[in-house]
């Protein structure tokens, strides 16, 4: 009664860290953030109406996408921001307080004729 678990003698099974296999890998993420971009921004055009829900929408759908990779016991934050395509420049930056021996952040930007857009997506362990 109020056991955890059976004991097989292998001792506390609880990890600081997570496995080499579970780390948050910046390039996979990046990858899997390119690929959702191009399927659901190629051929739309910048309205200013729509880019709420669409900016919603991307940001809950990479962020179910990076849950099925695997990474266990992150937490995902995903930032998605659109702008219209004027040739003008912009800069955008982010600051975290974070371990950064498992701790990290992949970005990526999408750009057409009509409108531009930057998704960072940001991985932190949960200890």
């Amino acid at each position: 009664m109020g056991e955890l678990g059976t004991d097989d003698g292998a001792g506390n099974t609880y990890s600081l860290r997570p496995g080499l296999q579970r780390r948050f890998k910046s390039s996979t993420v990046k990858e899997c953030i390119r690929a959702i971009l191009k399927e659901k921004l190629a051929n739309v055009q910048y309205v200013p109406e729509e880019m709420p829900q669409l900016t919603k929408s991307l940001s809950e759908t990479i962020k179910d996408r990076l849950k099925e990779e695997g990474f266990d016991r992150y937490k995902m934050v995903v930032q998605v921001v659109i702008g219209e395509q004027r040739g003008e420049g912009v800069n955008m930056a982010a600051r975290c307080f974070w371990d950064a021996d498992t701790d990290s952040y992949a970005h990526d930007v999408f750009m057409n004729d009509s409108l531009f857009c930057v998704v960072a997506a940001f991985g932190c362990f949960y200890y």
